[in-house]
Parts: C-alpha cells; sequence; structure tokens
C-alpha cells in the first residue's frame, strides 16, 4: 500500500484577518437579531412542530417539519435514483460517435438545462399529474392494495392519496437533475484514454462489454465527486416542488408561516434541517472517496 505525503496546514496572517472579519459580522448579525430587532422570539412554542406526543400510542412522534424533512428525504432519494439511470442513458448516448444519438443528448441536456426549473415543475406537473397520471389510475391500483403494502409505500414515498403527486414530483426532479447528471457521465466517459477503448477490443470484447468493465469502472473516481454534489443539490432543489402542494420541508415551512407567524424561528429550523442532510451527504461520500483512493492504492 502507497502513502502519500499529508501536507501540514499553514495559517497566513491573510487568514486570520478574513477569520476575524467573519467572527466580526457574525456577532453584528446577532446583535441586530437578539437586541435591535424588534421581535417576539418564541422558541419554546416551535419544538411541538418537530416532535408531538402521541397519547394513544404513549410515545413521541414527528410532527410536520420533521415529517416535511423526511419526505424531503424520500423525494431526494427517489429523484435521484431515476435521474442517475437517465444521466446514465443521456450521458452513454452524449460520448457516442453516432450523430442521431448525440443529438438525443445534446436536446435533452440543453432544453433542461436552459429553461427554468419553476417552470418546467409547472409543466410536469400539469402534464403528467393532469394527463398521463390519471389515465394510469396510480391512485386507485394504490388504494386498492393491501393495508400492509399501502403502509410500507407511505413509509418509503407516500400514501394513496398523494402517491399521484408524489410521483409526479419525482419524475419532475429526475428530468431536471438527469441533464446535470448526463454530462458528468459524458465527461467522466470521455476522460478515459482512448486506448482503453482499443485495447477492449483487441481482447474480444464488445462496445457494450467494453462500456461496462473497463470504461464505466475507470470513470466513478472522476464521476462520484461532481455526482455527489448533484445529490445535493437535488436535495435543495426539491424545495421547489413546494409549489405544487408536495408536503416536504420548505412546504410544511410555508403552512407554518401562515398560522403560527413565527417566520424567523421557523426558517431558521428549516435552515438548520437542509444544512444537516446536506453535510450529512457531503460527510458519507467523502468518507467513500477515501475508500476508494485507499482500494486503487493497494
Amino acid at each position: 500500500m502507497i502513502l502519500l505525503p499529508q501536507r501540514k496546514l499553514k495559517i497566513s496572517f491573510l487568514d486570520l484577518v478574513v477569520a476575524l472579519a467573519l467572527l466580526a459580522a457574525l456577532t453584528w448579525f446577532v446583535y441586530l437579531t437578539l437586541v435591535k430587532l424588534d421581535y417576539n422570539w418564541n422558541w419554546h412554542l416551535l419544538w411541538q412542530y418537530i416532535l408531538r406526543f402521541d397519547p394513544e400510542r404513549g410515545r413521541w412522534t414527528p410532527n410536520l417539519l420533521l415529517k416535511g424533512m423526511f419526505t424531503t428525504i424520500r423525494l431526494s432519494l427517489w429523484s435521484m435514483i431515476l435521474a442517475t439511470l437517465i444521466g446514465l442513458i443521456m450521458g452513454i448516448l452524449g460520448s457516442s460517435r453516432k450523430m442521431f444519438k448525440k443529438i438525443i443528448s445534446t436536446a435533452y441536456v440543453e432544453i433542461c438545462r436552459n429553461l427554468p426549473p419553476l417552470v418546467m415543475v409547472f409543466i410536469f406537473y400539469f402534464f403528467i399529474g393532469d394527463q398521463v397520471l390519471p389515465l394510469l389510475e396510480i391512485e386507485k391500483a394504490v388504494s386498492e392494495l393491501p393495508p400492509q403494502v399501502q403502509t410500507f409505500l407511505s413509509l418509503v414515498a407516500a400514501g394513496p392519496d398523494r402517491f399521484a403527486a408524489f410521483t409526479s414530483a419525482v419524475i419532475t426532479l429526475a428530468i431536471i437533475e438527469g441533464a446535470y447528471i448526463a454530462e458528468i457521465i459524458r465527461s467522466g466517459i470521455s476522460s478515459i484514454a482512448g486506448g482503453q477503448w482499443e485495447a477492449a477490443h483487441s481482447i474480444g470484447m464488445n462496445k457494450w462489454q467494453t462500456l461496462r468493465l473497463v470504461i464505466l469502472p475507470q470513470a466513478v473516481r472522476q464521476i462520484l465527486p461532481p455526482l455527489a454534489g448533484q445529490f445535493i443539490s437535488t436535495i435543495k432543489d426539491s424545495a421547489i416542488v413546494a409549489v405544487i402542494s408536495i408536503q416536504e420541508l420548505t412546504f410544511q415551512g410555508m403552512e407554518l408561516m401562515a398560522s403560527t407567524y413565527m417566520t424567523f424561528e421557523i426558517w431558521i429550523t428549516i435552515t438548520a434541517m437542509y444544512f444537516i442532510l446536506t453535510m450529512a451527504c457531503s460527510a458519507a461520500v467523502s468518507r467513500l472517496e477515501l475508500r476508494l483512493n485507499r482500494h486503487l492504492q493497494v
């Protein structure tokens, strides 16, 4: 195993100046918020919207904000899985030498990347949610499932009454994020030297075998960091679907703010929740990258 030398962290005078400036700005912001701002803080009332005690079950259960956070997690996971599949297909098409395949990939990427996400949410929601999904009768099919299956679907996705809206939101986010993932995968494939293709062909591999067994495994190292960043972006972008009444974290925050007028407490808490989600993803990906690097150095 080859160990790379670790570089020592050096702190310069400019670093100290910047740190002191940031600390002064933070202190000034806290002073304005707590002293100068004419606002009645009610942090003690906020916790009941995160957790509530259920007397029937005799235990604490998630309330609106925590339920919204769980919905955001489910929405982001399913959207990222579907977006990765779409991006993988479009990325492979984009790296092809055939003009027709490149046109399909380029058209998809350029349309999705050059339209405002909010506009795409409305377009896909009113088309998929109001036109396609009713024809498939998804809500009816889900409502006819056994109670145990409905409970499972509620845990991993959404309940029968909101399953169609949740599905359309997942598809919409996946289409938006898939365009960026397609470019990530295309650039990862393009980064592999052409000699790898030639070497694989010389031992009798066809194009699909070469891509699956030789090119993609090598491209993972280049793809993983930006792909992790895209997953974090998906978590943040999931807030867009609040406009179509998906009960994720941002939607729950807007509903609570309208009914309680606890503007600052609610949005500071929601900010902290999003930060916890994104930092947890960043830490997990950093550990995965470290393990991959150790594996490749052996």
